[in-house]
């Protein structure tokens, strides 16, 4: 892709007289020769697309249950030998330096904590059990003088047990609870352990017959799928008849008869806590197990409301039920909300706590965290005054304090909220006082938050420099917190590399008095002082959404650092509609699609022109999602004065009025364009905003790459766009192409 996108700009940088067409704008327009092809810079020293696709692309670090002494952490690579990826765990100590232990993970699998020495293993249906050895001091050398690991594996995994055929389980949550008519004072032996889980399962949510149903399917006479109501299709799928499920089973811990070592066994009946009811999680697409929490006594879980579409509504609610099911499941929310994210128990299972939109049908609404008394049933808006949007929740170990996760000036931060005496408020019904969240981190891009005693928190940050790797932070000292970096992935494979960290830079937008923030990334070569007067080649990026960042954090897709390591010099700006700069700033694209965001960054590329050595006339605009929109609106506007010589559309929206009545989620569409797609303010602005309606000035050499299963923006959108610019071309001899040239390439994926 990015080759492709390099020789179009390679090509439109020949020297070549202007063409003219009639009625049409021509910026620059020239032949491309059939013997010029460029060639990615490699070498060493050169981050290349290849050694981003092939390096390590470590999960979230997890750490283990009460003795919060170890981490694991999932780690997939790409290995372009065999053309397959494989998945892995690392296990590293947090009181060490040493070099974690890796424990491949065979034909892939989920891994979780069963204690504080034993890993789970759940490959297909078996469900296998990893016990673990950790020395706080290093062993006695082996007699060949080689230093022992801290951590080791001394047996083979032992199977727990197997899940029923084709069941798919995932996401797995484990915990301990008191059996019934139990006491405080009870042994360790009147405690049950339960494993909660999802899987994808037919309307009779029975987990032992999704194996021959899925058969049954196969083997029908037709594959047509049949609608009679909106959401066919999301993301990228069809809408099926599985929709995923919680289930609850049994994990029993028995001991060897006159040994210390016992061993793990699953029970053999699988708890439907959602029964008779029509409660979906984790939410789909991205849901996982932060979508749900478990405590001792329930699961408290998100879910899209059952009484509206899913096409129309991003309405979640929350409700609490228990561990096993029997009840039926309790609303914790208004129902009168938007999406509701993250729900998490306090320590003692007595609050909830959870991520909340106010408006429905508007995904990118500032996000507020709202704690709810399950004993009192009070409920309380922690962050209503604060400024920024909450993505992630999690209570300290103590429950007194509230950890959180924020987009704020393009980093993901950590910040931490001391709560209040919350039960003398709730018998008094006084609002209670909640303070300004408090940063913890200030740079980089965080999550995975863990909580962990002797007043510490571990986290998994990642920034444009560097993947996914853990952290802890000591909170012990709030005026002097000390963060140490407990893993290293990525380190030896991008060392000598000489990424840029980005430099930001900030310039008055289309908002009069409003500061509007970009990167810079410094092209591979560059030396600050050196080479006076040089000027170089730039891309100007521009983020999807359009309610999104670009963000100090590390990406295997759009990555700024792997134009820089070609040469270029990479201009990202983030102009009305981004996220982390006050929910103002992002509510303000709303039916602005081609206005504001245009002017923020037209002033931000003046600026990188007047404070960056950058060619103005070796320079191309490049952008995906709204981004890709973005492309096709600039081509239809040489007015704004860019000067590009090439552009690049991934997956970009060609017109405008089509989104309203394609696109999966039609929320979206209504909300971004001021009603359904029929009204008449709508379609006006519609109109008003389409890059299908300036076509006729459409003039720049183009890229234009599209998925066939991109659902959101459907490749009629890409093939329209190309379809366009291929006879705009072959319009006139003097078009925009020769024989062996054409002004748009286009690559479509079909699966």
């Amino acid at each position: 892709m990015l080759n492709g996108l390099l020789n179009v700009l390679l090509g439109s940088q020949l020297a070549q007289q202007p063409l003219t067409l009639p009625n049409v704008s021509v910026n620059n327009a020239v032949h491309r020769q059939s013997n010029t092809r460029f060639e990615l810079q490699s070498g060493p020293d050169v981050f290349t697309p290849k050694d981003l696709l092939g390096l390590p692309r470590p999960g979230i670090g997890v750490v283990n249950p009460d003795k919060a002494d170890l981490v694991i952490v999932p780690v997939s690579q790409y290995d372009f030998a065999t053309k397959k990826t494989n998945r892995t765990i690392y296990i590293s100590p947090l009181e060490s330096t040493v070099t974690p232990v890796e424990f491949p993970l065979i034909s892939g699998g989920e891994a979780f904590w069963l204690d504080s020495r034993t890993i789970a293993h759940v490959v297909g249906e078996n469900i296998y059990a990893v016990s673990l050895e950790y020395e706080t001091t290093p062993p006695v050398p082996s007699p060949d003088g080689a230093p022992q690991p801290l951590v080791r594996v001394p047996h083979s995994p032992y199977l727990v047990g197997s899940f029923p055929p084709g069941s798919g389980a995932t996401n797995f949550k484990f915990t301990k609870t008191k059996k019934a008519h139990t006491t405080e004072d009870d042994e360790d032996e009147n405690v049950e352990h339960l494993l909660v889980f999802s899987a994808m399962v037919y309307d009779d949510y029975n987990l032992t017959s999704v194996k021959e149903q899925d058969e049954a399917r196969a083997k029908r006479d037709t594959s047509a799928m049949v609608y009679d109501t909106l959401f066919v299709r999301h993301w990228d799928v069809f809408v099926g008849e599985k929709k995923p499920r919680l289930f609850t089973v049994e994990l029993k811990w028995a001991a060897d008869a006159g040994q210390d070592e016992g061993k793990w066994t699953l029970g053999q009946e699988f708890y439907k806590p959602l029964e008779f009811t029509e409660h979906y999680t984790p939410v789909e697409p991205f849901g996982g197990t932060d979508d749900f929490d478990v405590s001792r006594e329930h699961i408290v879980y998100t879910t899209k409301d059952p009484s509206v579409s899913e096409a129309l509504h991003t309405r979640q609610n929350v409700y609490l039920v228990p561990l096993k099911g029997g009840l039926e499941p309790q609303p914790l929310t208004t129902g009168n909300q938007g999406a509701t994210h993250s729900p998490v128990f306090s320590p003692d299972g007595c609050l909830v706590a959870w991520t909340e939109m106010a408006q429905d049908g508007y995904e990118s609404d500032k996000a507020v965290v709202v704690l709810f008394d399950l004993k009192t049933r009070a409920r309380w808006v922690v962050t209503e005054k604060w400024d920024r949007s909450v993505s992630e929740v999690a209570f300290s170990e103590d429950g007194k304090t509230l950890f959180v996760t924020a987009a704020e000036h393009a980093h993901v931060k950590v910040f931490s909220i001391d709560l209040p005496s919350l039960s003398a408020t709730s018998k008094k019904s006084k609002k209670p006082k909640f303070p300004t969240p408090v940063a913890i981190t200030h740079e980089h891009s965080a999550h995975g938050l863990q909580p962990i005693a002797g007043h510490k928190l571990l986290f998994t940050q990642s920034s444009f420099t560097s993947p996914n790797n853990v952290f802890v932070a000591d909170l012990c000292q709030p005026d002097k917190i000390a963060i140490e970096q407990i893993t290293k992935f990525g380190a030896t494979e991008l060392e000598g590399k000489k990424l840029d960290a980005g430099e930001s830079f900030w310039f008055e937008g289309a908002q009069k008095g409003r500061k509007v923030q970009g990167w810079a990334f410094k092209p591979y070569g560059y030396e600050e002082g050196l080479a006076k007067g040089k000027k170089w080649r730039t891309v100007l990026l521009i983020h999807g959404g359009p309610q999104g960042a670009w963000e100090d954090g590390w990406s295997t897709r759009w990555n700024p650092n792997i134009f820089a390591q070609q040469g270029y010099f990479v201009i990202a700006i983030n102009p009305t509609g981004s996220t982390g700069f006050g929910q103002d700033f992002t509510d303000a694209i709303a039916r602005e699609w081609g206005g504001k965001p245009f002017i923020d960054l037209k002033r931000g590329w003046e600026y990188a022109l007047k404070h960056y050595p950058i060619d103005k006339d070796r320079a191309v605009g490049a952008g995906a999602s709204y981004g890709g929109y973005a492309i096709n609106w600039i081509q239809g506007h040489p007015e704004y004065g860019f000067g590009f010589k090439a552009l690049f559309c991934h997956d970009g929206l060609f017109d405008a009025r089509n989104g309203g009545y394609a696109t999966d989620e039609l929320y979206f569409w209504d909300h971004e364009f001021g009603g359904k797609p029929w009204s008449k303010k709508a379609r006006r602005l519609a109109d008003r905003f389409n890059p299908s309606e300036f076509v006729h000035k459409w003039s720049t050499p183009q890229l234009i790459v599209h998925g066939g299963r991109d659902y959101r923006l459907g490749e009629m959108e890409g093939l329209a766009a190309f379809n366009a610019l291929q006879r705009l071309s072959r319009s006139s001899p003097d078009a925009l192409a020769c024989a062996d040239w054409t002004i748009a390439g286009a690559v479509f994926r079909a699966d």
